[in-house]
């Protein structure tokens, strides 16, 4: 192994533990989930007034879109990353009639979830380390 790789282990705080970019907070009865994002985040991408191919600019915000609509997130942080994005996107200059057919629909496989239709039992849920 090369000496300048390092390994680092997460460890559970207040119920949560962060992997990847997800938090995962731990119910008595439940797994729920979450956005994750490094507190170095930066809400920056590539602005809309720069010289680069608009598919270039556009392909972080449809990235953004796509991970908010894959994650089974609840309605509650479903609209708290939304907003996240919105800001993103305001923040770097894009005009609102050039995002105004984003984000693509969810389909009904990944329809927002909420606390009365959505609970993961801790049984069900086996991790291997």
């Amino acid at each position: 192994m090369h000496p300048n790789l390092k390994f680092t282990a997460e460890t559970e705080t207040d119920n949560k533990i962060n992997y990847l970019d997800l938090t995962i907070h731990k119910t008595p009865t439940s797994w729920n989930t979450s956005k994750y994002r490094k507190p170095t985040f930066t809400d920056t991408i590539i602005p809309y007034s720069s010289n680069h191919p608009a598919q270039h600019k556009y392909a972080a915000i449809m990235f953004m879109y796509n991970r908010l609509n894959t994650y089974n997130l609840y309605e509650e942080e479903y609209k708290i990353e939304e907003d996240t994005i919105h800001n993103i996107i305001f923040n770097n200059a894009f005009p609102i009639h050039s995002t105004a057919h984003l984000p693509p629909q969810r389909n009904h496989h990944h329809a927002r979830m909420t606390n009365d239709h959505y609970n993961t039992k801790m049984d069900d849920i086996h991790l291997c380390w």
